[in-house]
């Protein structure tokens, strides 16, 4: 392992650790459904490298942000991700019986159950961020419009549904992309940009560097999973090798070949580099997590 991605792990790890504690504490409801408590818990705390929330941290800290004083959207972030992957699994969006090496929830738990459980955890998000009293009022707001924005039609939800219609179907290089912006990538852009706004007074070109860098990190991951869908094992990936292929859904190695893929990654992986130049070593997390999601077999 690289002296890059020692440190990368060592960020995740204090990440998750941050970030577990804290979603364990704001799951717990007394008088709520334990079955549905159960599913949640199932869902968000039963793995996971926490990337997106490590993402949003890593910005705060170059944005020279306490990591704990950035933890409300860095775990609202994280349950709109568990959310999501609740419902994609689902047999009426991609029909999956494994994730993160475990039965998916519907399978560990029911249908209805899942469909709740991604709803409730959804609906925790928002609450999280409504109520983050570390931020005025005004910040409260455009985390919430950032992170709606990153969710719903015009991002996550919308490129799910690209997807779905483009099962079967021959697209372009700009029609992956731009599923992929949608699907994958708003929420990474997200991720990062609400860790920005966690600053009182974020500097606009900052600001602008930083997207720069996620919108390129957000493709790269997607470019890295179709990779490891072809060339990773089940047990190391924590979910059917080879599934996106037998679906029929378009990829970056369908679409450009292994090789071309790889080429694509690494221009993709130097524009996120690239933008954190005028940065200091505030922003090494960033970097390190940009060679992560590159180098990473899982």
């Amino acid at each position: 392992m690289t002296e890059q991605n020692l440190a990368a792990m060592e960020f995740l790890n204090t990440c998750r650790e941050l970030v577990d504690t804290e979603l364990d504490r704001c799951i717990e409801q007394d008088g709520a459904s334990e079955r549905l408590q159960a599913a949640m818990r199932y869902s968000v705390l039963g793995g996971g490298k926490r990337i997106r929330p490590a993402l949003c941290l890593a910005a705060a800290r170059a944005m020279d942000v306490a990591l704990e004083a950035a933890l409300a959207p860095a775990c609202a972030l994280e349950l709109v991700h568990a959310y999501s992957l609740i419902h994609d699994d689902l047999p009426a969006m991609d029909d999956d019986n494994l994730r993160r090496g475990r039965p998916t929830t519907h399978i560990a738990f029911d249908e209805a159950s899942a469909i709740l459980a991604g709803d409730a955890l959804q609906a925790l998000a928002f609450d999280l961020l409504a109520n983050d009293h570390d931020r005025t009022s005004k910040a409260r707001l455009a985390m919430v419009r950032e992170l709606a924005h990153a969710a719903g039609h015009k991002g996550m939800v919308g490129g799910q549904a690209i997807d779905l219609e483009s099962v079967g179907k021959a697209l372009t290089l700009h029609e992956l992309e731009n599923m992929h912006r949608h699907k994958t990538g708003a929420l990474i852009e997200a991720s990062v940009r609400m860790g920005a706004l966690c600053s009182p007074e974020p500097d606009a070109d900052r600001l602008e560097a930083l997207t720069t860098y996620a919108r390129a990190l957000g493709l790269a991951f997607q470019v890295q999973d179709d990779l490891l869908d072809i060339e990773g094992s089940t047990e190391v990936i924590g979910k059917p090798q080879g599934s996106d292929m037998a679906r029929e859904k378009p990829t970056y190695p369908s679409l450009l070949g292994i090789e071309g893929a790889r080429e694509h990654l690494h221009k993709l992986l130097a524009l996120a580099q690239d933008s954190l130049a005028d940065f200091g070593p505030e922003a090494d997390p960033l970097r390190t997590m940009a060679d992560y999601v590159v180098a990473r077999s899982h």
